[in-house]
This record gives C-alpha cells, structure tokens and sequence, in this order.
C-alpha cells in the first residue's frame, strides 16, 4: 500500500493487494428492481430523501433514461411523489402511501413488460 508520498506501508511480508470494483452495464431492457417498503422507519426516509412516507417504492431500470419513463408512468398511474430519479444509474425512488406506491409499482412493471417489451422482475413488499 502506497501513500500519496509514494511510501510503501505494506506489511512486511505480507503481499500487497489492491481491490477494484468494476461496475458493467450489459445492454438491454430490464426492470431489475421493483421493491416496496411499507411502514419505514423515520431515518430511513431521512436518508433516502423522502420526509413521512407511508410507502417508498425503488425501481433500478436498464438502460437509464428508462427512469424517467417510470416516473412518468409512475405519477400518472397514482398520487405518488418523485424522491428521486437518476437517469445515468437508472434508479428511481418514489414515495406515498401503500395503495398509491403498490399501484405505481404495478403500473410501471405492466407498462414497461407490455408495451416496451422489457424483461421485468416480480415486484416485490417488505
């Protein structure tokens, strides 16, 4: 292990290794993620930027810009808030209440499978 002096703070011996994460994204149009979270506790929401939700739904879409479709189906499909969209990563938060995130989840799954012909995982509740 090398400091930023260029200084080996290695063990000695001990071989040094260094641990990389390649992230890869295979082409294709998926729904790899549909999950709801009933009933979260308040930090939760803090951190996931959503203040007293009844209900968050996550949604992880390939390729990316598919989660602004998701929410825009999402939005019209139930009163349901945006918490967050990304569409570099393709993920999209949602919040509201149980029946609203449930039906959005399931609109977003029936749209994306029927009408773009994506590959959807089941929509899965805690």
């Amino acid at each position: 292990m090398y400091s930023s002096n260029g200084q080996d703070h290695s063990l000695p011996g001990k071989p040094h290794h260094t641990e990389r994460i390649i992230q890869e994204y295979v082409p294709g149009k998926q729904v790899t993620l549909a999950h709801m979270i009933a009933n979260p506790g308040e930090e939760l929401c803090v951190k996931v930027g959503v203040h007293h939700a009844e209900a968050i739904g996550i949604l992880t879409l390939t390729p990316g810009e598919t989660a602004i479709i998701a929410g825009d189906i999402a939005t019209k499909a139930a009163s349901i808030e945006i918490g967050f969209l990304d569409r570099f990563s393709g993920a999209l938060v949602i919040a509201g209440s149980i029946g609203s995130v449930s039906e959005a989840l399931d609109a977003v799954a029936r749209v994306t499978r029927e009408v773009l012909d994506f590959s959807v995982c089941e929509v899965t509740r805690t």
